[in-house]
């Protein structure tokens, strides 16, 4: 007999394992049984992206990467760049965190060290009535690629899988972070006490352009 996501997510919680690992098909609900998941520990929105000091839970799934669109200037064809929607989450891990350069150095490990990420810093553009409009920092992301003898292509277009790899690098940044953190045996003596409540990770499905080497990299941190 077929259960529930709502019954799912309760085995996930009530399961004493420290890692368990889902296969389900596409269009199963692997999505929807992580916003299960984090409705069940957090009810009240104490997610990742929650203004609440202390986290319970913090996951990635589809949701986490559609706060990211492309733009690829389709009239110039010059200025392409990766847009990051105004959200908490994203704020929080590159502005508060300051997650940005460790961001780059995984997305550079994971692809090429000669691809860059740059992420804008706040400026002024017009609208089309000649009004001031705030870009703020941390909300546009361009990349260059080095060609050698000091050649660099700027504003690139990239692939959907080192997209997929970015904002991946992202999150696994603030784990890493999250982790080191956590290591520190007394509360006390952490920089933070944001993670100290912190019970679960949830991730949904950021592997299908990560090679079997990083698979098996990505694997040793949630058993550190």
């Amino acid at each position: 007999m077929s259960r529930t996501l709502t019954e799912i997510a309760q085995q996930l919680k009530d399961t004493n394992k420290k890692v368990q690992l889902i296969y389900a098909f596409n269009g199963s609900g692997k999505t929807r049984l992580s916003r299960e998941f984090k409705d069940l520990i957090a009810p009240k929105n104490n997610d990742e992206g929650a203004e609440s000091n202390l986290i319970k839970v913090i996951y990635y799934n589809a949701f986490t990467e559609d706060l990211f669109y492309r733009d690829n200037d389709l009239k110039g064809g010059t200025d392409r760049k990766l847009k990051i929607q105004a959200n908490a989450y994203t704020r929080w891990v590159l502005q508060e965190q300051g997650q940005d350069r460790n961001a780059i150095a995984n997305f550079q490990r994971y692809t090429s060290d000669k691809l860059t990420p740059r992420f804008n810093e706040e400026y002024i553009i017009k609208d089309t009535a000649k009004k001031d409009i705030k870009v703020p920092a941390f909300s546009e992301v361009t990349f260059s690629f080095e060609r050698g003898n000091e050649e660099r292509s700027e504003n690139v277009k990239i692939s959907k899988a080192e997209e997929s790899n970015f904002i991946w690098s992202i999150f696994y940044s603030l784990i890493e972070e999250v982790i080191s953190t956590l290591n520190i045996a007394e509360a006390s003596e952490r920089d933070t006490d944001r993670y100290n409540q912190l019970e679960y990770i949830f991730v949904d499905d950021p592997v299908s352009s990560l090679d079997e080497n990083h698979l098996i990299e990505r694997q040793s941190i949630w058993q550190a």
